[in-house]
């Protein structure tokens, strides 16, 4: 196969690199399909393609326009951030264990949510009607913002960000907002306590149509904020110094990479919880795919986001219907082992 150069001088297989987008877009056309298709009540795919062109009957239009359809829309918002977010982190950081939680973000949304659900009630009891539904995901993406902000002002000194001061506070972020759930755990009620389990292991179907298309909304803002961004990342795995010496203008890329994972980041978890591991597990495996160009790597770890959020979807669906397990214990059955795995791979490197 003939060879072709890009502009920053990687070779790579283009008609490969097409194939493999053909063969992954095909295979997110048939995930969405079943989306909207099984469920407690399966409807065949003739009927869902009816229903979403206006031909379908009351009973069908109910379900996948009002339930499965808002869905599927979290579903991919959620895998095009935190893949985006992953493999932008990776990229920054040069290290292929780097995720979205890792600084923070996640962690500092799910106690503004946990703070919510809890205590929520108390403060929000003088709020008008039209503004207590936001009142959760508006906490979500506040303490996601939040904690962004803390951590790279912890770790910027002299003009210049640290990456290990910056890991080392998502480290003590995460630490401290794990304390700050578990005090929630604590003082909740029945009721209290079973809303706040289900919310911190993640779901697609917890969210009204309004906050799923806002968050959905948000999280498309930022697609242009990574995919710009592709030729630092790829500086970055020079180092920072060659990098800076390339023309890159480093500490403006790692702010750009921090804030369009904040807020791509906050609002899905607003919307959905705190789902794991896809935007470790995405990155990794489109870098397997398609070699080292963010360029090719982006769009393929969003295609491979989008592909494990809605098959993890549909094995909680129809795991045990018409009961649904969290997607959250899902994406960390295949997560937890794909870590482990990282973890020894990377032993002599790690250790480097």
């Amino acid at each position: 196969m003939a060879q072709a150069v890009n502009p920053d001088g990687l070779t790579v297989r283009r008609g490969s690199h097409r194939l493999t987008f053909l063969a992954l877009a095909a295979v997110l056309v048939g995930l969405g399909l079943a989306a909207l298709a099984l469920g407690p009540v399966a409807i065949s795919p003739d009927r869902v393609i009816a229903t979403l062109f206006g031909a379908g009957d009351g009973v069908e239009s109910a379900i996948i326009l009002q339930i499965r359809l808002p869905r599927l829309l979290l579903g991919i918002a959620v895998g095009t951030a935190l893949a985006l977010a992953g493999a932008s982190l990776q990229g920054v950081l040069r290290n292929p264990l780097a995720d979205p939680g890792l600084i923070g973000v996640s962690a500092g949304a799910t106690v503004g949510a946990v703070l919510v659900i809890v205590v929520g009630e108390r403060f929000g009891a003088g709020l008008p009607d039209a503004l207590r539904p936001w009142l959760l995901p508006g906490a979500a993406f506040l303490g996601a913002g939040v904690v962004i902000a803390f951590v790279f002002a912890l770790a910027r000194r002299g003009g210049e960000t640290s990456v290990a001061t910056l890991i080392l506070a998502g480290v003590a972020v995460n630490t401290v907002a794990g304390a700050i759930v578990g005090v929630m755990v604590y003082i909740s009620d029945d009721q209290q306590l079973r809303d706040l389990t289900f919310w911190t292991l993640g779901a697609l179907s917890a969210s009204s149509l309004q906050t799923t298309l806002i968050a959905s909304a948000i999280a498309l803002l930022t697609v242009p904020a990574f995919i710009r961004g592709t030729r630092a990342l790829d500086l970055f795995q020079l180092g920072e110094r060659a990098a800076f010496h390339s023309g890159l203008n480093v500490e403006r890329a790692k702010v750009v990479v921090a804030l369009a994972t904040a807020v791509s980041v906050g609002a899905v978890t607003a919307a959905a919880g705190p789902i794991g591991f896809i935007g470790l597990v995405a990155p990794h495996l489109a870098r397997m795919i398609v070699g080292p160009s963010h360029a090719f790597i982006l769009p393929t770890a969003v295609m491979l986001g989008v592909a494990l959020i809605l098959a993890a979807d549909l094995a909680v669906r129809l795991a045990v219907p018409p009961a649904e397990p969290p997607i959250g214990l899902a994406t960390s059955i295949i997560g937890g082992p794909f870590f482990l795995w990282l973890l020894i791979r990377n032993r002599g490197r790690l250790h480097a």
